[in-house]
């Protein structure tokens, strides 16, 4: 025996000594039995769950994600969805703002009310117009990857939103009913056009629309989902649209132009899904639905979720997409 085993006995020893002269007993709890005459089961402790004492400076060092909303202080809100998920050629038409729900508190804007509207339509072009070029796309100078290819005059002639995008809009963010706003458009815009027809109708109607589909949500349902920046643009992105066209530069600018980028740039997922559904149909040429009626349907909800983007597929832009082989 080495001498740490013999002084590790001795003090066993004295322990055990100690507790003698103590008289202290081991403790054994009690169990009962139940009426097979077998212990219950054990019991497994739960721990309650404590926040880490420790944080990762790796993690706290990251930059917080940027959100839009901040300072806008908007919450989103459930409303039912307006418009159908489904869409085909259809005739009927349906009201926009019907089941708009209005039980609860207004969201208290950032900033006065008053102050909001006069922003609207105090500001000044300080750009000029865009260039087009040889494939009818736009360019502008200060974002030359903006790139759309019709105009809000087009977008509105040939028909979009359901000739109802300047209704009167019950706006839950200001607690204020939008409507005349369609009046700041440039007259040539819609000269011979009918006002209740393709821009303030109160119902959705789909037969206005270019591709004669209905597609999209409602301006309530943009609201409640965070994407309306109110100081700038009450009715969300086409509005915004035509101010940018017109000259008009604001805060505002990088998001929208993000955003539609990401719907119908070069690499937008909407612009990508349609020319890929004209690779899967077979279909090289680029039509306009209704010119061809033995020619194939190729998606015109997504046609016309493209063309309230400011964006039309064309023939070079196909070509392309085929010598890539879809990628």
């Amino acid at each position: 025996m080495n001498e740490y085993e013999a002084r590790r006995l001795d003090k066993i020893k004295k322990n055990q000594a100690l507790l003698a002269e103590l008289d202290i007993k081991p403790v054994v709890a009690k169990r009962t039995r139940d009426a097979d005459g077998r212990p219950p089961p054990k019991k497994r402790k739960v721990l309650e769950p404590t926040a880490p004492s420790r944080t990762s400076a790796r993690i706290a060092a990251v930059d917080v994600k940027p959100s839009y909303n901040e300072d806008l202080n908007i919450k989103p809100v459930t409303l039912p969805r307006s418009a159908p998920k489904k869409s085909s050629r259809t005739t009927h038409k349906r009201e926009l703002g019907s089941t708009f729900v209005d039980d609860t508190e207004p969201l208290v804007p950032t900033k006065n009310v008053e102050e909001i509207q006069a922003g609207w339509t105090a500001w000044e072009p300080v750009a000029g117009p865009p260039r087009r070029d040889e494939q009818n796309v736009y360019h502008f100078d200060d974002y030359e990857d903006f790139t759309p290819n019709k105009s809000p005059e087009e977008m509105i002639r040939e028909g979009c939103f359901g000739g109802s995008y300047y209704r009167p809009l019950k706006s839950r963010k200001l607690a204020i009913i939008v409507e005349g706003d369609w009046e700041e458009l440039p007259k040539e815009w819609i000269e011979g056009l009918s006002v209740e027809k393709y821009l303030t109708s109160p119902t959705y109607d789909p037969d206005v629309n270019k591709y004669k589909v209905s597609c999209g949500q409602s301006i309530e349902e943009w609201e409640a989902a965070g994407w309306i920046s109110h100081e700038h643009d009450v009715r969300g992105w086409f509005q915004w649209y035509t101010r940018f066209f017109r000259g008009r530069r604001c805060e505002d600018d990088a998001r929208q132009v993000s955003r539609w980028k990401k719907c119908c740039g070069e690499t937008g997922r909407w612009r990508r899904m349609l020319l890929k559904k004209y690779m899967q149909l077979g279909v090289r040429q680029v039509f306009d639905d209704g010119e061809d009626e033995d020619a194939p349907e190729v998606s015109p909800v997504m046609h016309q979720t493209c063309h309230h983007w400011a964006y039309e597929v064309r023939q070079e832009d196909l070509d392309a997409f085929w010598a890539s082989g879809g990628r």
